[in-house]
Parts: structure tokens; C-alpha cells; sequence
């Protein structure tokens, strides 16, 4: 990976605005061709991304969603969604490690009261974390324990995105006694805290992996609050988690979806003079060629329709906030679940379907094609598109509200 580009100095805390979306676009391009210089060979090495979070974080789009006034980038969620979807088209385990980040970063907003929320965001910023797990259920849940005027923190999480680099870690646990859902903020460093690296054969440069608490003290105010989805504990405004969480997948599988049509179609191209592929014709004037071309280039831009649809379903319900209804948070987290189905579907045709129209000679390990493949399904499992087109058929027929589902 080649050196990171740094943007312009970031707004200070005095300001009360941050750079524009187009700035961060523009970061998040510049990114994405430093990522895609040597894309096949980091993969292939499977090393734990400190290079590429160094990168992020010299670039600043790690506090991108931190507002300005608290030292952060001030950008909103769908300049965030645009960056992962375009860093997604040539390092989707990145992209996931880096829509985690928001996501975790993010989450005091949604289950703490304001001025602990607000003094995560900034230490954040001041020091530049990068933050790693996730609030998945899990059948055997981290226990938290009360005591003295703190709690202690147990268990172990099977997976947990970004672990193997973060700062911080946010994680779901469960009280001790009553059983209630809490999201918690563990330190990585202590040493109770123990991280193993996970062995999957896709999004290997996500920075996953299996965390044990042992006996890990845990503050009052590391605690943010409640993941019971009950209706009388869970606000609708709090329930945007879900969507907000499911809709940075739908853009990362997006952003794969293209960048795996993309670089076929520049393979297609270039072996225009002398094609081999392992169709009986073959030619990028086959029949066969041009017809699957064109079906994915469909069904990929059908993907992207439902994601805007998606998009301004969330944006309407960050708007309402405090006014939002569970009614209309339904309808909001039917729209995001219908962007997910698409969004898979696209991601696992794509980067299986791109593989046969560019043919075996483009088999080697060195250009790495199959990557896009192997992440795309290694993605998709912790979420299949049967669940889905499920949850959007119960909720059309039987008007059945989506579950609330929290990323891994």
C-alpha cells in the first residue's frame, strides 16, 4: 500500500461546520486508488490492516461523522455511505472495517444521553480511535456483572469486526440478574481483554476476530444503555440503529457489486485482441457475453435504485427524531431490508457471473479476481437473503414490523 493521502486541515472544534461532502469524496476516491495499487497482494497476505487504518486515519475520514465543533469532519450518514460504497469497489474488508467504525463510533447517539455521547465523539476525535465489535446477539452472551460502583465484563464474543486493530471496542452484553441487553465500551488493551484472529476465507482484511473478557472492569459510564428491542424500552428514533447499521452492508455490497463489473469488463476489454475464455465463443461480441454483462449491469443498478429509496427512508427518519413513530420506523427498516436483498443478490451474482464472461486465463492468484467472490459470500453469510425476502414478505402481508437487527 502506497502512502495515504492527507486532505486539507481538518475544520477546527471553534467551527461549527466540517468540509464538504464533495471533500470527502474526494478523500474517499483518492483513498480507494492508494487501496487499489496493491488490493490482490494485501488480500493474499491476510495481514492485520494497521497500514490501511494509519491511512484512514491520516486521511481523517475516520472522525468523518463526528460533528466539527467536537473536532470531527461534521459530514452526515450519506456522505459516510457514499465513502464505504466507494471504498468498497476495491477493498471491501476495509470498506466493512470502516463502516463498522462509524457505525460503533456513532452509537453513543443512539443509547446514551447526549453529554456522554458527546464526550465519546470527542475524545474520539482527539485521539483518533478507530473502533472495532459489534452488537450482534449471540447464544452465548458477555455477562455483565455489578460491582462495586462499576461492573466487570465476561464472556467471549465469536466474531467481532475491526477487534485485531481497534481503540475501542463496543460490544453487546447482557446483566447479570435481569438479563437486559446492554451495549458496553471495553478498552482492548487491558489485560483480561484476550484477541484471537479469525480464519475466514473472505473480508480477511476486516480485522475480525474472537475477543474473551476476563474479568474486565467496566465504568458506569462505559455503559451506554439499553439493546432491548421492547417497545416500551427502545424509542423509534433509538431503532434507527438497525437500518442505519444494515444499510452501511447495503453499500458495501454495492460498492462491491461494481468494482467486481468493473474490472471484468477492463479484462474484457483488454484481451478484446486475443480472447480465450472458456464460453464456446467467447468474443466480447458473443451473444452469451453480452447478455450476462447486461443482466448484471440491471440487476446491480436495480440494487442501487432501492438503496436511494432506502437512504431517503433513513434520512425522513433522522429528521423526525424525537417524533418518529414504530410504525414508521417499520417502514423505514422494510426499505433497508429491501435494499439488503437486492444489494446481495447483486454482490453474489456479480462476483461469481464476472468470473466466467472474463474466462481462465484471468484464473491467477496474482490479479486476485476471485477476491471479490470470496468476500462477497463471506459477507452475505452472516446475513442471508432468505431472511429477507422473509421479513419483507411478512411485513407486506401480514404488516409484521422487521426485527431489530444490530451488525455484527
Amino acid at each position: 500500500m502506497g502512502v495515504a493521502i492527507k486532505p486539507s486541515q481538518p475544520a477546527s472544534a471553534s467551527h461549527r461546520t466540517g468540509p464538504s461532502p464533495a471533500h470527502w469524496l474526494h478523500v474517499a476516491h483518492e483513498m480507494a486508488d492508494d487501496l487499489a495499487t496493491d488490493a490482490a497482494a494485501r488480500e493474499h497476505a491476510g495481514k492485520p490492516p494497521f497500514d490501511e487504518v494509519s491511512g484512514l486515519r491520516e486521511s481523517g475520514l475516520l472522525n468523518l461523522l463526528i460533528p466539527a465543533e467536537l473536532g470531527g469532519g461534521g459530514a452526515d450518514w450519506p456522505t459516510a455511505y457514499a465513502v464505504v460504497r466507494e471504498i468498497a469497489a476495491t477493498d471491501a474488508a476495509i470498506a466493512q472495517l470502516l463502516g463498522s467504525h462509524y457505525f460503533l463510533s456513532w452509537s453513543a447517539r443512539f443509547f446514551t444521553e447526549p453529554g456522554l455521547a458527546a464526550r465519546f465523539e470527542r475524545l474520539s476525535a482527539t485521539e483518533q480511535w478507530c473502533w472495532g465489535g459489534g452488537f450482534a446477539a449471540q447464544d452465548l452472551p458477555l455477562i455483565l456483572t455489578r460491582k462495586g460502583r462499576g461492573y466487570v465484563l465476561e464472556g467471549r464474543q465469536s466474531y467481532a469486526t475491526g477487534v485485531l486493530v481497534a481503540d475501542r471496542l463496543a460490544v453487546r452484553a447482557e446483566r447479570a440478574g435481569n438479563r437486559e441487553p446492554v451495549a458496553v465500551v471495553v478498552t482492548p488493551t487491558h489485560p483480561g481483554v484476550r484477541i484471537g484472529a479469525a480464519e475466514a476465507f473472505g473480508q480477511r482484511l476486516a480485522a475480525g476476530g474472537d475477543v474473551e473478557f476476563d474479568a474486565v472492569p467496566v465504568t458506569v459510564h462505559d455503559v451506554l444503555g439499553s439493546l432491548a428491542a421492547d417497545d416500551d424500552v427502545l424509542s423509534p428514533s433509538a431503532a434507527l440503529a438497525s437500518p442505519i447499521g444494515r444499510l452501511l452492508s447495503v453499500q458495501l455490497l454495492l460498492g462491491l457489486a461494481e468494482g467486481a463489473l468493473a474490472e471484468a469488463r477492463e479484462y474484457s476489454r483488454a484481451g478484446q485482441s486475443s480472447w480465450r475464455s472458456s464460453w464456446p465463443d467467447g468474443s466480447p461480441q458473443d451473444p452469451h457475453v453480452l447478455t450476462t454483462y447486461g443482466e448484471l449491469t440491471i440487476l446491480t443498478r436495480s440494487a442501487a435504485a432501492l438503496t436511494d429509496q432506502a437512504l431517503t427512508a433513513v434520512q425522513n427518519g433522522l429528521a423526525r427524531a424525537k417524533d418518529l413513530t414504530y410504525d414508521e420506523y417499520a417502514d423505514i427498516s422494510v426499505h433497508v431490508t429491501m435494499a439488503e436483498a437486492a444489494a446481495s443478490r447483486a454482490a453474489q451474482e456479480s462476483t461469481s457471473r464476472a468470473l466466467d464472461v472474463v474466462g481462465s486465463r484471468f484464473a491467477s492468484a496474482r490479479l486476485g479476481l476471485d477476491r471479490f467472490w470470496r468476500n462477497a459470500r463471506a459477507h452475505t453469510l452472516h446475513r442471508p437473503v432468505a431472511h429477507q425476502f422473509r421479513d419483507t414478505g411478512d411485513y407486506f402481508l401480514n404488516g409484521a414490523h422487521p426485527p431489530f437487527v444490530l451488525p455484527a
